[in-house]
């Protein structure tokens, strides 16, 4: 896999997320947020993406772009043939691969945006876009397209939006803009076989809804 060895401020930042703990503080020295912690809103996504993943025969090859501090990555590794587990700082997943083992598993640090990503069946992009900007979102989108299946989670407004206002790439995430990502609508248009919603999740007091959509090629 190429890699392009540049400091790219994305890969600063969420770096500096981790280092200074921005979202939160957890039992180990790398936490992800309660998004990916809070048993209301893991326990329901898990069991929509688990039931997926064992409805194939032959197990799939999964590149979990963006796995944060694998919290729930390691829930899904079982069910997949190989797991590529990827993410852009490196003092996590440095971390991560002391702490988790599978023989199928590996961690990349890796540019979703910029770098080659491993080959596989099914791409998992787990709150990831929300903290993106729109140019390299779009850079991302041209990536999904080699999977057969994309297994998409966003943070939205509970109510109509405007889609994908666009942000510096960061810890804060649209919603603030009251926006969130669309990728079947400008500037994206991702051209798609067929996609449906898996699980949607509201977080009351208008704190907006966590959409979980799957995506066909």
């Amino acid at each position: 896999m190429k890699k392009i060895k540049k400091p790219w401020p994305t890969k600063k930042a969420m770096e500096q997320v981790y280092k200074k703990k921005l979202w939160g503080r957890g039992a180990s020295d790398f936490y992800s947020g309660e998004g990916s912690h809070l048993p209301e809103l893991v326990q329901p996504y898990l069991k929509k993406v688990i039931s997926f993943l064992v409805s194939f025969e032959k197990k799939l090859v999964v590149c979990d772009l963006g796995c944060g501090d694998f919290n729930v990555g390691k829930e899904l590794v079982p069910f997949a043939q190989k797991y590529y587990a990827i993410d852009i700082a490196k003092n996590l997943i440095e971390f991560n691969r002391k702490k988790f083992h599978f023989e199928n598993l590996e961690f990349h640090c890796l540019d979703i945006a910029e770098d080659e990503l491993p080959r596989g069946d099914c791409a998992i992009v787990r709150q990831v876009l929300q903290h993106l900007s729109n140019v390299e979102i779009q850079k991302i989108v041209q990536k999904l397209k080699g999977f057969k299946y994309v297994v998409l989670t966003e943070h939205l407004p509970q109510d109509d939006f405007i889609a994908n206002v666009d942000i510096i790439s960061g810890q804060g995430i649209r919603i603030k803009k009251k926006s969130g990502v669309d990728l079947l609508k400008a500037p994206f248009y991702l051209k798609v076989k067929a996609w449906k919603e898996v699980v949607s999740i509201d977080l009351g007091e208008q704190k907006g809804v966590v959409v979980t959509t799957l995506y066909t090629f």
